[in-house]
């Protein structure tokens, strides 16, 4: 069978279920939590990479021990919609720290944008030198979060059939 039919089967699926746990697990100890030997393990581990199911390797870092203790989604109309706009203004996104995510969507705003920033300080500095400046946005709302409800997750996609 090549890479390109290859269905994930349950073994795939408690693989990548414990990997989300813990990615430093080793292949013996993510080996027996999925019950397989070291090689077939490895070699599905390989797969799972190379499919690019699994995307790489990240460390969880608490924002608030590094000092980033506010959260705000701002919704953001743009001018126009022609491809150099649209580019132009997602790679400028795409270089600014503070901005965490950034989704295009569908409805009343073009863009929905997560910004991570210390302080209510903070976010003005971003807003007046990085968001405002940027030329083609028409109008802009920001809300800010008071707490989270629940963390992204995507080990909770496992779950979704």
């Amino acid at each position: 069978m090549n890479d390109s039919n290859y269905q994930l089967d349950r073994v795939d699926y408690k693989i990548l279920s414990e990997l989300r746990k813990d990615g430093r697990l080793t292949v013996t100890e993510l080996a027996e939590k999925v019950m397989l030997s070291t090689s077939p393990c490895w070699t599905r581990l390989k797969r799972l990479e190379s499919l690019n199911v699994i995307e790489g390797y990240t460390a969880n870092i608490n924002p608030k021990a590094i000092g980033i203790n506010e959260l705000f989604f701002i919704e953001i109309t743009l001018e126009r919609h022609d491809d150099e706009i649209l580019n132009q203004f997602s790679e400028t996104l795409a270089n600014m720290p503070e901005v965490v995510e950034a989704h295009l969507v569908t409805g009343d705003y073009d863009y929905l944008v997560k910004v991570a920033v210390k302080n209510s300080e903070h976010y003005e500095r971003f807003l007046r030198k990085n968001l405002y400046s940027m030329k083609g946005i028409r109008h802009t709302r920001s809300i800010f979060a008071l707490r989270p409800l629940k963390l992204a997750n995507h080990s909770d996609l496992l779950m979704i059939e």
